[in-house]
């Protein structure tokens, strides 16, 4: 049987639908896809995916079925990866799953499943370093803003923890790097696509876009950060291992000015 590449909508939704399609039509899959992404697989026939929620909800049923519910939680976290090649990977260990006996998601002596097992950890920690660093800004439009890049796509899953700690708040959590953000309304948070200036979420950066008083809250912040810290006690090099610097510019303690 000749080998086809999938080409699907990028959603996760879409990557199950494609994973019911392999199954449905026998297909020898040589690669995974997102659209706009170039195939390696010169001489595969391209296959285009229509995310289809019948097929979507089969699929997660089945799966929800194999996997214990941190397995799924693996499963998902290193679709968030966006590593180059995880789809198939993610295929590879779904259809181990399917022919294996129980704790077949913990068997880390398989090639797929140890490289899952290794995304959803970098995705983990770039999740729970997000929930600690991201540092909000008020604007003039009373919308508390802040702007992040993080390596992984982990918008999915920090909304929760934003909605729980701030559901008093309207806020707006943006990624620049996918161009994507989290509204919170108070009462739903949603979606949104927007562009927006590169230099809006910096700190130190242009004061125009926020509400008056906001930038003297954030010298108070950084005067009292560097009130509290020792320097014959700073260790930088552990510092820096658990606040890297590319987070650095969105961080008011690490703000230029002041």
């Amino acid at each position: 049987m000749k080998s086809v590449v999938l080409k699907y909508d990028g959603s996760f939704p879409g990557f199950l639908t494609c994973v019911f399609n392999a199954y449905e039509q026998k297909l020898e899959i040589a690669e995974i896809i997102p659209e706009g992404e170039d195939q390696k697989q010169l001489f595969s026939e391209t296959l285009e995916v229509i995310t289809e929620d019948f097929k979507v909800q089969r699929v997660l049923k089945s799966l929800k079925k194999k996997l214990s519910s941190n397995g799924f939680t693996r499963l998902y976290y290193s679709f968030l990866s966006e590593i180059p090649g995880i789809e198939l990977k993610m295929y590879d260990m779904i259809r181990y799953v399917y022919s294996s006996q129980e704790k077949a998601e913990l068997d880390y002596s398989h090639p797929s499943v140890l490289d899952i097992s290794k995304a959803a950890k970098q995705v983990g920690r770039e999740k729970h370093r997000m929930e600690a660093f991201i540092r909000f800004r008020l604007t003039k439009d009373d919308l508390y803003f802040a702007v992040i890049e993080p390596d992984f796509n982990v918008l999915p899953v920090i909304t929760k923890h934003f909605k729980s700690r701030y559901a008093d708040q309207r806020w707006l959590i943006y990624d620049l790097k996918r161009k994507l953000g989290i509204h919170y309304d108070l009462q739903k948070a949603e979606y949104v696509s927007m562009e927006l200036p590169e230099d809006i979420g910096i700190s130190g950066g242009n004061p125009d876009y926020f509400a008056e008083g906001e930038i003297y809250f954030q010298h108070l912040w950084k005067e009292y950060f560097d009130s509290t810290n020792i320097k014959s006690r700073v260790n930088m090099r552990l510092h820096i291992q658990h606040v890297p610097k590319r987070y650095w510019k969105y961080l008011s303690e690490k703000s230029p000015f002041a």
